[in-house]
């Protein structure tokens, strides 16, 4: 019984021995392996966002050339029909034509007023109609 005792009292003081000399190289040890990881969170972080920013960077780019892609399509409607009706010329005076027909559509209260000039340009007066000034007073 004496020699358990003594075996476990060894085992003990062998314990405390060996954590005060290998504990602060294990402390260091954990500390550079703590660093490890944040260094790999951090590298995979910036992965990410460059991945990211990349992914961001190709569909602007994409986005741009659909736009450009919609504007040839545009301006390719808009040189048939100008063609159709004969030249630019009646081509505006078509859209014209159309303005003023969706706007009665929608029920616009706006005047317009067309008249043309020596260039056959339309001179437009969007504004609302000025009521006369009453008599004797002023504006």
């Amino acid at each position: 019984m004496v020699s358990f005792v003594i075996v476990c009292l060894m085992l003990f003081v062998g314990s405390v021995a060996g954590c005060m000399r290998y504990g602060p190289e294990y402390s260091v040890w954990q500390q550079g392996m703590s660093g490890q990881a944040e260094l790999a969170r951090a590298e995979q972080n910036r992965q990410i966002k460059t991945t990211e920013a990349r992914a961001s960077l190709e569909s602007a780019k994409l986005n741009a050339q659909a736009e450009v892609e919609r504007a040839k399509g545009a301006a390719e409607a808009n040189r048939v029909l100008a063609d159709s009706l004969g030249g630019p010329d009646r081509y505006l005076r078509w859209r014209w034509i159309m303005m003023l027909e969706t706007n009665e559509r929608a029920g616009s209260h706006r005047e317009i007023i067309y008249a043309p000039t020596d260039g056959n340009l339309p001179m437009t007066e969007a504004g609302r109609a000025v009521a006369p000034p009453a008599e004797g007073r002023t504006p």
